[in-house]
């Protein structure tokens, strides 16, 4: 749903900071026990699909990807139970609204072949597909939106790398204390577990 992208700066495979699942950080539909949780800021635009509709029909295809970075960080690196920012852009106040949670492993993205999508990739062959998606499930609304300018401003979120200057692709991941923060800021705190 977040839509095609510019491909920008290169993020290596590292740059995703798996944490621990510790106290305050337990979540009831990650697994338990020593699975560690990627953190992830994911892109949408708000008239396009915003956290209200993932809230409303509670899991979704994240489809149209067309950016290789972004296609590799869902299809390598993300995991079932990963939790996610939902950053709304591409607004009049662009920021997150909530939290959501990776809900599936990688399969094929189903708009490559299909002529009417506006993400449809006629050189894509069904028998090897050029594109993934993962399906998100919805988890939490903040109680408070948290605007990009206030990160912007928030110190303890210096180095994030969505907030880094050129930084435009739609999937980045997020550092553990920088996703405590964003919630914080947000006014949510993850159920512990």
């Amino acid at each position: 749903m977040a839509g095609p992208e510019p491909g920008r700066p290169r993020i290596p495979p590292s740059a995703a900071v798996h944490t621990p699942i510790g106290p305050g950080l337990r979540d009831p539909g990650v697994p338990a026990k020593g699975h560690r949780v990627n953190h992830w800021l994911v892109k949408s635009e708000p008239d396009v699909f915003p956290l209200a509709k993932l809230k409303k029909v509670k899991k979704e295809p994240w489809d149209g990807i067309r950016n290789y970075q972004a296609r590799n960080m869902m299809r390598d690196e993300m995991t079932i139970g990963d939790l996610v920012l939902f950053y709304h852009s591409n607004c009049d106040v662009p920021g997150v609204a909530g939290v959501a949670r990776v809900a599936s492993k990688p399969y094929p993205d189903p708009t490559q072949f299909d002529p009417d999508s506006k993400y449809h990739d006629p050189k894509s062959p069904e028998d090897n597909p050029r594109w993934i998606l993962v399906d998100m499930e919805f988890v939490a609304e903040f109680p408070e939106h948290v605007s990009l300018a206030a990160m912007k401003d928030d110190k303890a979120l210096d180095g994030m790398l969505t907030l880094r200057k050129g930084n435009r692709l739609s999937i980045t991941p997020v550092e553990g204390k920088h996703f405590r923060r964003v919630c914080k800021m947000g006014g949510w705190k993850p159920a512990k577990g």
